[in-house]
């Protein structure tokens, strides 16, 4: 499928994990989307968990969410500093009162958490995160992927292909 025309938010913050980032941006990249990397501060490096740098095309503030037709959420240790920022719960929120795609893997579950989307969605996720996931509402299954709706979620890099299948197919 082609993403020629999409929009894509991926967030970012220090200690994303590496691949859940990147993969993603580039498989996105290479179906025709435009993905901007959006963080804290434009301009901005941030390192994953194992050093590999990327640099924010825009901060939190700079972008306009209506503009956008997604959003991915990587997992690492990002996700419990990325849901701290207002900004970032908004974005969450709105991707899901406009049913657009929320890609969300590994710890990325804890920023749909905290924005409060998870009741009821059949989700996957790091196990380590399952009781929170569970205690916030969500119906966990240990599946490499799984969309519910406009949700596509997935446990770890390996799942990344199945993952992306998914989240690409949700634009049809």
């Amino acid at each position: 499928m082609s993403l020629e025309n999409k929009k894509i938010i991926a967030l970012v913050s220090d200690d994303f994990e590496d691949l859940e980032l990147w993969y993603p941006v580039l498989r996105l990249r290479e179906a025709g989307a435009t993905v901007h990397l959006v963080a804290e501060k434009k301009d901005t490096v941030y390192h994953g968990k194992y050093g590999v740098p990327v640099t924010s095309d825009y901060s939190f503030e700079e972008i306009t969410k209506e503009d956008y037709d997604g959003i991915v959420v990587p997992g690492g240790w990002s996700p419990d500093k990325l849901r701290r920022f207002p900004k970032v719960i908004e974005f969450v929120q709105y991707f899901d009162q406009q049913k657009k795609p929320i890609g969300q893997i590994c710890h990325a579950g804890w920023v749909l958490i905290s924005a409060g989307i998870l009741n009821g969605v059949n989700v996957t996720s790091t196990p380590g995160i399952k009781d929170d996931m569970t205690n916030a509402g969500a119906i966990w299954h240990d599946v490499p992927a799984i969309t519910d709706g406009h949700i596509i979620s997935s446990r770890r890099p390996p799942d990344l292909p199945e993952y992306m299948k998914q989240y690409i197919a949700s634009f049809e």
